[in-house]
């Protein structure tokens, strides 16, 4: 099967949810360089003066903290038909919260802000675009998830929120990948844990990482599209690091 990224016929679409984060940025630019690109949709709450430059890119404004901004970002599409749909878009921490080192410091507040953008945002975003999905060919949909959402691998505790809501997004992108099987053949499902890299949300949790796994967004990005490049039907509902390695729930 031809991989995804093979063509040299510039007709893939591709849409970039998360566009001016650390990895959504670089992802755009590597995928702008690409034979098999024909238009990117990149998609922020803020444009970006560096994307501006890229000629077959689109800039569209969409803030999945409400869903009628999803909804209507994707009937902008109108007649366009994806084949790729990246959501490169994650919190860990913010201004009035940080991950929970025990059950002491679990908040509501706190525990509904992360599981609306890091859960129900990826899955919002699959409820309206993927009628806009290419079905004459494969296409994929992928979300950013994390390694720490694996039940199986939890070894340290700590992290409520951040974990629960990758490990739902897990469950929630395998109840997809097997819901789209019949209206979507040819669509891949899949979350992706991009490792650790250098951007805002991971900047107060560097001190222990080796210096040779903390990546740049650049290496991160690269690594993903490799990933994604790879994906075959029988990955559909499963999630894959960095390395190309399956992360077991």
């Amino acid at each position: 099967m031809m991989q995804l990224f093979d063509r040299e016929d510039n007709a893939l679409n591709l849409a970039v949810i998360g566009a001016t984060g650390g990895i959504g940025h670089s992802l755009i630019q590597q995928l702008a360089g690409m034979p098999a690109i024909g238009h990117i949709y990149a998609y922020s709450r803020t444009p970006s003066a560096t994307l501006c430059k890229i000629a077959h890119l689109s800039q569209m404004s969409l803030d999945y903290r409400h869903e009628s901004s999803i909804a209507e970002a994707a009937a902008a599409l109108a007649d366009v038909r994806l084949d790729a749909i990246i959501v490169a878009t994650g919190v860990l921490h913010g201004q009035q919260f940080k991950p929970e080192k025990s059950i002491r410091n679990l908040q509501p507040d706190s525990f509904d802000e992360v599981f609306l953008l890091n859960t129900l945002g990826p899955m919002l975003i699959a409820k309206h675009f993927l009628p806009y999905m290419n079905k004459s060919r494969r296409t994929v949909f992928t979300a950013l998830s994390a390694r720490v959402g694996s039940i199986s691998d939890n070894r340290l505790g700590g992290w409520y929120s951040y974990r629960a809501s990758k490990a739902a997004l897990n469950m929630m992108l395998k109840c997809l990948a097997i819901e789209s099987r019949m209206r979507y053949p040819d669509l891949i499902v899949a979350g992706l844990h991009p490792g650790t890299v250098n951007t805002a949300l991971s900047q107060p949790f560097q001190k222990n990482v080796p210096a040779e796994k903390l990546f740049t967004a650049a290496q991160s990005a690269q690594h993903l599209l490799t990933v994604i490049n790879n994906l075959q039907s029988d990955d559909s509902g499963k999630v894959f690091a960095w390395d190309g390695q399956e992360i077991l729930a």
